[in-house]
């Protein structure tokens, strides 16, 4: 393989990150971490869940990139009393002609934020997970295929609990990232509120189509990932299921179950994604670990124990990342 045009091609064919990262930073301030892996879980066909207080600019970020890309984007706000029908769709009798039409539900559309997913009952959470996994909706006796690309980006509040029902570990383990987002630097939040005291509206102008993002995925393939690379990923995986087998004794009374073989699969394409982002044709240690928590973190339970002592599914990364030995 030659790595030298391999790399020359990937700076060719991710030249339109750039001009992405600079449209949606005319509205998003700061939050740069949050906005890469957005569209890592775009170039790598995942969806993403988002977690962070009100008022973090989740909502904004993802209706931001659909418009940077000519895009169908639909908000659902999730309740306690949604139904699945309110998501994917229904059947409508037509007393006229005696039969039963088909309405679409929001749920066919490229972007779809599922704001405070943990909101809406199983029922509803099932129908949603189908459209995930398989990227199709069935209505009634009829299935339908969702429009490529497909992302569900959903939000959680993690500081209320009241009225929510808990994400199962089956659904969770669909989504390819799980972001964490933190408070803004004061710097950035001066520029935050500065910019919405202005009177003048942001434009933000496509700059890519949904064609060309297909095309980007099919490219993101051709990126390098090396044995040792590979064998990295799997040391990492596999220490969350058996760490004494890794000189990690001190962490087998504290993980209950580890992470699932879709954790080694989304390391992988994240790990290339992140390549494709920084305009690379090979995958390096740092993008594995720059993207380790975000695929991991929703993948590892905790024992009770930990719990007890504080310690977080992010302790347990961080001190595997620490051991295990870097190609």
């Amino acid at each position: 393989m030659d790595i030298v045009a391999l790399n020359e091609k990937i700076k060719q064919e991710s030249a339109f990150i750039d001009l992405l990262m600079s449209e949606i930073s005319k509205v998003i301030v700061g939050q740069k971490a949050m906005v890469e892996r957005l569209v890592i879980g775009l170039l790598g066909n995942g969806h993403v869940l988002l977690e962070g207080v009100p008022g973090l600019a989740k909502t904004l970020a993802i209706k931001t990139l659909a418009q940077a890309m000519k895009a169908k984007f639909q908000r659902i706000q999730f309740t306690p009393d949604l139904l699945p029908a309110d998501l994917i769709g229904t059947q409508i009798y037509n007393q006229r002609d005696g039969n039963f039409l088909i309405r679409k539900g929001p749920i066919f559309s490229n972007f779809i934020l599922a704001d405070e997913i943990n909101r809406a009952p199983a029922k509803v959470q099932s129908a949603l997970l189908e459209a995930m996994q398989e990227r199709q909706v069935t209505i009634g006796e009829t299935t339908f295929k969702l429009d490529e690309p497909f992302l569900v980006l959903a939000t959680q509040n993690p500081i209320e609990q009241e009225g929510t029902y808990p994400l199962p570990e089956a659904q969770v383990d669909r989504f390819m990232l799980k972001i964490k987002i933190s408070y803004p630097e004061r710097a950035e939040e001066l520029s935050i509120m500065r910019q919405n005291m202005g009177m003048i509206e942001t434009v933000i102008n496509p700059v890519i189509s949904p064609d060309e993002i297909l095309k980007a995925r099919h490219v993101l393939n051709e990126v390098y990932l090396d044995e040792k690379i590979e064998k990295y990923i799997l040391d990492i995986v596999f220490a969350t299921r058996n760490p004494k087998q890794f000189g990690l004794n001190n962490l087998s009374d504290l993980i209950s179950y580890g992470a699932s073989p879709r954790a080694t699969i989304n390391l992988a394409i994240g790990a290339k994604a992140m390549a494709f982002i920084k305009r690379r044709g090979y995958v390096i240690p740092e993008d594995v670990r720059a993207i380790c928590f975000d695929v991991l973190r929703h993948r590892i339970a905790v024992t009770y124990e930990a719990e007890a002592e504080e310690i977080t599914s992010e302790n347990v990364i961080q001190d595997i990342l620490n051991k295990i030995i870097v190609p």
